[in-house]
């Protein structure tokens, strides 16, 4: 099967096109252990922010088993559900049986989410261990959802818009998406922006529609349009058909 065609995207958005999901897990394992390499070569600590969910599990497969110097990473979350790291929910728990295994095993992990007096409390809390680890982050992978929605910045939801705001001060935010069962902590855009290196992934032509039409779109109809739309930080995509 070839390669899909280059999404209508602004030409400063570097597309990494393959034929199938396999194949683009594997390119984008590449691609983030040589970034983090090449920040390691430089600096003392490397971090690396990833997504959670079910799309991802083969690039964490893959990318655990690369080898670098994960004694030197610091691997976090941008967003969380807020439910214990023991819940079948938990996006810690996803990382723990699928990223922080092999090699990888070795990094420092840096949870989003731990259990606080309240949620508000939560992210507080969330906030200042995020704001411990060495900035610009190195690495930061973003995905995105059939509303456009990435991290946990969902149209329409509770908290959304504070996490989209320009102006926003804080790392840590809580949304509360309607359809979802759990409240949840997201970085905000500002937090997410703070990056060396961001990075994309996504599969298939339904978010291809979606991705092509956040071009225009304003972040409050789709949120991940905050990332397409700025020119700050370098955005690589990891597309597959």
């Amino acid at each position: 099967m070839p390669a899909p065609a280059p999404l209508a995207l602004p030409s400063r958005i570097v597309q990494h096109l393959a034929a199938d999901a396999a194949a683009s897990a594997l390119a984008l394992a590449d691609f983030v252990a040589e970034t983090l390499r090449a920040a390691l070569r430089e600096r003392a600590r490397a971090t690396l922010l990833v997504s959670g969910g079910r799309s991802p599990i083969a690039f964490f497969a893959a990318l655990s088993r690369r080898e670098l110097d994960w004694s030197r990473v610091i691997i976090s979350l941008v967003d969380e559900r807020a439910v214990p790291r023991t819940h079948a929910d938990s996006n810690a728990r996803l990382l723990a049986e699928h990223l922080l295994q092999n090699a990888a095993a070795a990094a420092q992990f840096v949870p989003l989410y731990v259990e606080a007096g309240d949620i508000e409390e939560a992210a507080s809390d969330a906030a200042a261990r995020i704001a411990a680890l060495p900035t610009p982050f190195d690495v930061v992978v973003l995905g995105m959802g059939d509303d456009g929605h990435t991290a946990s910045l969902f149209p329409g939801a509770p908290g959304t818009d504070a996490g989209l705001d320009r102006a926003q001060t804080h790392r840590v935010v809580v949304t509360r998406p309607p359809a979802a069962p759990h409240a949840r902590l997201t970085l905000t855009r500002r937090a997410l922006l703070d990056s060396r290196t961001l990075i994309l992934a996504i599969h298939g032509e339904r978010k291809r529609a979606v991705l092509e039409a956040a071009a225009t779109a304003s972040p409050e109809q789709l949120p991940i349009a905050a990332f397409v739309q700025q020119d700050a930080v370098p955005l690589q995509l990891f597309y597959s058909q």
